[in-house]
């Protein structure tokens, strides 16, 4: 239905695509995890408490994979407009239906959506319907037990998990069957 008001009523041309879009903080708190050990011996492991962070806004795409993220200092509808802005210049020759949940600075009434970004908002309370929170989980698992120094050495850190981060991992996390049969159906 969207994809129809896209080219029918709005009349755009272009490729219409279905992202899935959110952002995630990633500070220098240790990251916890399981820790494997021999029966009968408690797990131990040093971590750091400094309260500096750093967060990145991403969107996927559950049919094919393809991912694009920046790096924010911030949560808030400046940061999320700057972001959509870097988007809609990177997918000038498509169409996004970007799905988002409802956090308010994705529904701020000031923010100005790029004319080829149409964002669809999720249910209120679950983040288990958008597939880029098991991205999140994914990266963020693979940064567990590090202590970066500083905010330096976690961007660094992040930047290589991202570099590793592929099309064919991303649409293995995010190609769920329910959403691939949806798109499907919708002609998208």
């Amino acid at each position: 239905m969207l994809a129809y008001f896209a080219w029918s009523l709005l009349g755009w041309s272009g490729q219409v695509r279905f992202f899935c879009g959110d952002e995630s903080r990633f500070g220098l708190k240790t990251l916890t995890g399981r820790k494997i050990t021999t029966r009968g011996v408690k797990p131990k492991g040093q971590v750091q408490w400094p309260f500096q962070a750093t967060y990145l806004y991403g969107i996927v795409e559950p049919a094919t994979g393809e991912h694009c993220f920046y790096e924010f200092t911030h949560c808030n509808t400046d940061c999320f407009e700057a972001f959509l802005q870097l988007v809609a210049k990177q997918y000038a020759d498509s169409i996004l239906i970007i799905q988002l949940d409802q956090a308010g600075w994705h529904r701020a009434k000031r923010l100005q959506v790029p004319n080829n970004l149409i964002l669809m908002f999720q249910p209120p309370h679950c983040p288990e319907c958008n597939p880029i929170e098991q991205v999140w989980q994914y990266l963020k698992k693979r940064l567990r037990w590090r202590r970066p120094q500083s905010l330096k050495d976690l961007r660094d850190l992040i930047r290589d998990r991202l570099l590793e981060l592929t099309s064919d991992i991303v649409a293995s996390i995010t190609g769920r069957k329910s959403i691939l049969d949806a798109l499907s159906v919708a002609g998208i």
